[in-house]
């Protein structure tokens, strides 16, 4: 039953935000084809509930690589993208990933499907529960977190889960864009490729 409620929440909560933020979020995707061209939203696989695949909506706020070779993330932001991460406008879009059922409001945010394999045991309990637009790593330091810390407080979402702290979460998220913490892992754009746990007999670093 509590699930359900979180479930109804989610698209009721949602569907608000669309309608109040659909203003802003047409401005803002006006100005990425004014200054990036197409395509406007940026579209990639990522890993849901039990490990399922789906298609994350974003807003695009990187170039595209020239010559085959990817350039770094923090050359190809643009100026544009940059103000569209601080202030987590980017994530908008996945508003409809919570309205189809991909996502939920709070959760463990959704990673690349590559990981799937890279998760010691304990780690891959994030995915027992729908990911989120916001999560308890996300109010809790964000991307100046490591890996295994931020992994530690998925796990910890998925144990200790309720409605209040949901709620919670909720509001430290609007604190948080407002101050714009943690945007950037140190010496990256964003957040560093995860490789591995250091549990797992493997290194940690490069890329998104």
């Amino acid at each position: 039953m509590t699930r359900r409620l979180k479930r109804l929440g989610d698209v009721v909560g949602a569907f608000v935000l669309l309608v109040v933020t659909s203003p802003l979020l047409a401005l803002a995707a006006a100005a990425v084809w004014a200054t990036m061209g197409r395509p406007i939203f940026f579209r990639q696989a990522r890993t849901g509930l039990h490990g399922r695949t789906f298609t994350l909506l974003k807003l695009r706020t990187m170039v595209a690589a020239g010559g085959g070779d990817l350039a770094h993330d923090g050359v190809r932001i643009t100026p544009l993208g940059r103000w569209l991460r601080a202030t987590s406008v980017d994530e908008l879009p996945q508003l409809v990933n919570v309205l189809r059922g991909d996502m939920a409001l709070v959760g463990p945010r959704p990673l690349l499907p590559a990981y799937l394999g890279r998760y010691s045991p304990d780690q891959a309990r994030r995915h027992e529960v729908p990911p989120g637009l916001t999560g308890l790593t996300q109010v809790s330091g964000r991307n100046g977190l490591s890996w295994d810390e931020k992994f530690a407080l998925d796990v910890a979402y998925v144990d200790q889960w309720s409605l209040r702290l949901d709620a919670w979460i909720l509001w430290r998220t609007l604190v948080t864009v407002l101050r714009r913490d943690g945007i950037a892992a140190g010496g990256h754009a964003t957040m560093p490729e995860f490789m591995g746990s250091q549990q797992n007999g493997l290194a940690t670093g490069g890329g998104r």
